[in-house]
C-alpha cells in the first residue's frame, strides 16, 4: 500500500499495488473529479508534488508534454509507485452522495432526432435516486459491460431519469434501445456517477459548451439554475453537424423567450448552405471566442467528445479562462463499440 496526501486539503488516503490513485480515492469516500475513467478527458488532472507513479492501464492522452513535464498526472490512470503527495480541487457537492445500484423500468422513448432516442425511466425502488444535475449513470448489461449515459433532467419529485441516447453503428445496446427495448423493460443501472455539477458560491456570467448529446447533462444543469432563479447572465452553444442534430432546439429557443438573463447559440460545424442562412457555421469553440475573446471573468462548463473538450480546453486557456474555473464531461464510445464501429465504416 502507498499512502496519498492531498497538499490543499491535508487530506490522506492508502492506494493498493494495482489500484490507481482515482480509485482509491473514491473506495475512501473522497471527492476528487473525474469523468471519462479512459484517461481522455483531463478532469481528474492533479500536479504530483512528491513521489512516482506509472499507467499500467491506458496512456495519459489528455496531457500534452508540456503538463507531463510540469509534473501533471491523471489519477483515473495512475498506479502509484511510492507514497505520493498531489495538488487537485475536490469537488466537495458530490461527497456524502451514495454511489448505488438499482433497478429501473422503460416508462417512455421518443424519437428526438433520426438518431436520438430520449427514454424516461421510472425507478422501480421506493426511494428516488440521490444525485446532482450534471452527473451521468452506467447501464449494467448482462455480460458484465457497461454503458454509461449522462441524466439528462435536474432531481425530480417523482423521481423518473430521462436519458439521450444516440444511435451508433456497431453499437449493441444502442441498436437494442431502437429496435427492441419494449415499454416496461428494466435495467439495472449503478449512479450516480461523476462530479461534473454546478459549482456554488460565484456569480459571475457562465458559458455553457455542448457537443451533440453533451447537451443531456448540459440541460440538467440549466434546468436546476433556472429553478434556483439565478440571476447569472448564462450562455448556451450548443454545436451539431445539422439542424436535425440539435435536437431539442425548440426547447432552448423557448428558455431563451423566458429567461431574462439566458442567450442560446446553436453552431452546425457541417451546414448546408441553406442552414447557413439560419444558423452559425463552424467549430462551436471558435464561436465562443468570436463572441467572447477575453474569457478571464467566466466561468465554463463543458459537455462532449473528446476531440471538442480538448481543442476549447486550450483555445479558452489561452483565452484568459482560468483552469480552475472549467468543468467540462467528455464522453467517448466504450472500447467495444468504437471497434465495432470502426469495422463497420471500413466495410470489414
Amino acid at each position: 500500500m502507498h499512502h496519498i496526501h492531498l497538499a490543499g486539503s491535508g487530506k490522506s488516503f492508502d492506494a493498493g499495488p494495482e489500484e490507481t490513485v482515482l480509485a482509491a480515492s473514491r473506495r475512501a469516500g473522497l471527492a476528487l473529479p473525474y469523468s471519462c475513467l479512459a484517461g481522455n478527458c483531463g478532469s481528474c488532472k492533479a500536479r504530483l508534488l512528491q513521489g512516482q507513479c506509472a499507467y499500467p492501464y491506458n496512456p495519459p492522452s489528455a496531457l500534452s508534454t508540456a503538463e507531463r513535464e510540469h509534473g501533471e498526472v491523471l489519477l483515473c490512470q495512475a498506479v502509484a509507485l511510492s507514497d505520493l503527495s498531489l495538488e487537485i480541487r475536490e469537488v466537495e457537492a458530490v461527497r456524502g452522495i451514495p454511489i448505488c445500484r438499482m433497478q429501473v423500468q422503460l416508462e417512455e422513448r421518443r424519437l428526438l432526432a433520426p438518431d436520438v432516442a430520449e427514454l424516461v425511466l421510472a425507478p422501480l425502488s421506493a426511494a428516488p435516486l440521490r444525485y446532482l444535475p450534471g452527473q451521468y449513470l452506467d447501464v449494467l448489461l448482462e455480460d458484465g459491460k457497461r454503458r454509461a449515459f449522462s441524466i439528462a433532467n435536474a432531481p425530480r419529485d417523482d423521481g423518473r431519469l430521462f436519458l439521450h441516447v444516440r444511435r451508433v453503428q456497431g453499437g449493441g445496446f444502442t441498436q437494442r434501445v431502437f429496435e427492441v427495448l419494449a415499454i416496461g423493460a428494466r435495467l439495472d443501472i449503478e449512479a450516480p456517477l461523476g462530479t461534473f455539477v454546478p459549482r456554488a458560491g460565484s456569480d459571475r456570467p457562465v458559458l455553457f459548451v455542448a457537443g451533440g448529446t453533451g447537451f443531456a447533462p448540459i440541460k440538467a444543469i440549466l434546468e436546476h439554475l433556472f429553478a434556483s432563479d439565478t440571476q447569472r447572465p448564462i450562455h448556451l452553444y450548443w454545436g451539431a453537424r445539422h439542424a436535425e442534430d440539435l435536437y431539442l432546439d425548440a426547447l432552448c429557443t423557448d428558455w431563451q423567450q423566458r429567461q431574462r438573463h439566458f442567450r442560446y447559440v446553436p453552431v452546425l460545424s457541417e451546414a448546408s448552405s441553406l442552414e447557413q442562412r439560419a444558423y452559425r457555421h463552424g467549430l462551436v469553440h471558435a464561436a465562443v471566442l468570436s463572441d467572447f475573446p477575453e474569457l478571464k471573468h467566466f466561468d465554463v462548463y463543458m459537455s462532449g467528445p473528446p476531440a471538442l473538450i480538448e481543442a476549447a480546453r486550450r483555445a479558452f486557456a489561452s483565452a484568459g479562462l482560468p483552469e480552475d474555473r472549467l468543468y467540462y464531461d467528455s464522453f467517448d464510445y466504450a472500447p467495444d463499440v468504437l471497434a465495432a464501429l470502426i469495422r463497420a465504416r471500413a466495410g470489414v
